[in-house]
């Protein structure tokens, strides 16, 4: 595993060459459901992995000029570090030894992020869950906005929703919606 810090010019450098597997990760179930697929795909592909988290908190658009800013961006670099790990030792029990994997951290907007560092050729995967409507009111779709902006082929893994009840029969779905509805 090879981690980047969070300086914007020299991470675009030293990424892998070639088509890469760029992975969005966060805390979300969904994520979790991507982080597998990706595995899987750059596994069968013989892709190089690049898992990205990006941290929402704020940015100055001058970080060198408030000095809680610089404070506020090396916390995030170590939650960066956490939340992949985290995600990765649930997926796969630990970073898979047989790919290779790149951890990339940055601070800001998750869609321009991912967007910026996907190049023609390179495969962008990220989940997408089931959100309520304030959710998605407040706060933008990242797969959407990728879906929309990027360059390369973006493939969206929906978080499978729980199991349904059982079919119930005519009569005891009448009674059963009264009850529940009346």
């Amino acid at each position: 595993m090879v981690e980047y810090p969070f300086e914007e010019g020299a991470v675009d450098h030293d990424l892998p060459g070639g088509p890469r597997l760029i992975v969005g990760i966060d805390e979300t179930p969904a994520s979790r459901w991507a982080l597998a697929w990706a595995i899987g795909a750059a596994r069968l592909h013989r892709m190089a992995l690049v898992a990205v988290h990006v941290s929402r908190a704020p940015v100055h658009p001058f970080p060198e000029a408030l000095p809680v800013q610089q404070a506020l961006r090396a916390g995030e670099e170590a939650r960066c570090a956490e939340i992949v790990a985290g995600v990765f030792e649930d997926v796969a029990g630990g970073m898979p030894e047989d790919l290779a994997t790149v951890v990339v951290g940055r601070v800001g907007d998750p869609g321009y992020h991912l967007v910026d560092l996907a190049r023609e050729g390179d495969l962008l995967v990220l989940g997408r869950s089931r959100r309520g409507l304030l959710s998605r009111m407040l706060l933008p779709s990242t797969s959407m906005y990728c879906a929309r902006h990027a360059r390369t082929t973006v493939v969206i893994v929906q978080q499978p929703s729980p199991p349904d009840e059982p079919a119930l029969s005519g009569e005891r779905a009448r009674r059963f919606w009264t009850r529940r509805h009346f």
